[in-house]
């Protein structure tokens, strides 16, 4: 595992890192620069921010809009087990285990659970993210595009 390159800019995500168990801080700080390649990567994403929500690091495209926020946390009722927690009513999760079926442990609509000491599939889990940084904008391209297609067909039967 490589060392983290993303110093903190808010104190209190630092702070809430740095009350982890020594293991499970690793793999948080593991799933956090990850996040930050994946979005320096990602066209359109621009800068990431990151903040406190419901007491977890979450990481929001405050700049470009383009995501929807997701979260990294330890699972509070599991030693070894932390996640990634994306927004409930999108479609993230279902988009996910129709992808990579065997490669992620899910809980039900909103998260991928690992565990301490099991190898995350770096591949897939970035493809996952990427999507979650981009949720939004490419929602509205697949409306532009169905809304570029109506307009085809509506000449098609006004001649």
């Amino acid at each position: 595992m490589k060392k983290s390159t993303n110093t903190f800019q808010n104190s209190d995500v630092a702070e809430v890192f740095a009350n982890y168990p020594d293991k499970i801080r690793e793999r948080l700080l593991y799933l956090r620069e990850l996040i930050f390649d994946v979005a320096k990567e990602t066209e359109g994403v621009g800068r990431i921010e990151e903040v406190l929500k419901w007491g977890q690091p979450s990481y929001v495209t405050e700049e470009s809009k383009s995501g929807s926020t997701f979260r990294i946390d330890k699972i509070k009722t599991e030693e070894d087990q932390y996640a990634i927690f994306f927004h409930c009513q999108t479609d993230l999760i279902s988009r996910f285990r129709k992808n990579f079926p065997k490669q992620f442990s899910f809980e039900g609509n909103r998260a991928i659970i690992f565990t301490e000491g099991n190898k995350i599939p770096e591949k897939e889990l970035k493809e996952c993210i990427a999507s979650a940084l981009t949720y939004h904008s490419d929602k509205k391209k697949s409306q532009g595009s169905k809304k570029t297609s109506k307009k085809k067909s509506d000449k098609k039967y006004r001649n």
